[in-house]
């Protein structure tokens, strides 16, 4: 790992999205699938991989999150999901985000991939990434 024992502690912000494309016929109906409520198991699925992201990713900094949020918005024919974390820490939460996107993304083709196998998970990407100063 990194060391990062010398750099100040700040207010750290990273947002992060991916999308899911499927059929309009599965969008439609992702509040009210056969495996159950796809959005909101991908919001928890998203929140959970957020705090297990040091877990995950090798040499990856276990973090104190102070907040992280996933919200889905449903088009005609995709998903897009954006994954916000937070942390007061010496080092940034652009891992916790995009796995909190990813996870979130992959969830959500689990609970509708008996309803539309062709659905593609794509564009996971950074939107943001902001460090504040926390010194008086």
């Amino acid at each position: 790992m990194v060391d990062v024992g010398g750099k100040p502690v700040s207010r750290r912000r990273a947002r992060a999205a991916a999308t899911v494309r499927m059929r309009p016929e599965t969008a439609a109906q992702l509040g009210s699938l056969p495996k159950g409520d796809a959005l909101a198991t991908a919001r928890i699925a998203g929140i959970m991989a957020a705090k297990r992201t040091a877990d995950l990713i090798p040499l990856c900094h276990p973090l104190p999150l102070t907040h992280v949020e996933v919200a889905v918005s449903v088009g005609d024919d995709r998903a897009e999901i954006e994954a916000t974390a937070e942390t007061t820490a010496q080092t940034g939460v652009e891992m916790e985000a995009l796995v909190a996107a990813s996870v979130a993304a992959l969830a959500l083709y689990d609970m509708a991939k008996a309803v539309d196998p062709g659905m593609v998970v794509e564009a996971v990407r950074l939107l943001e990434k902001t460090k504040e100063d926390v010194r008086p």
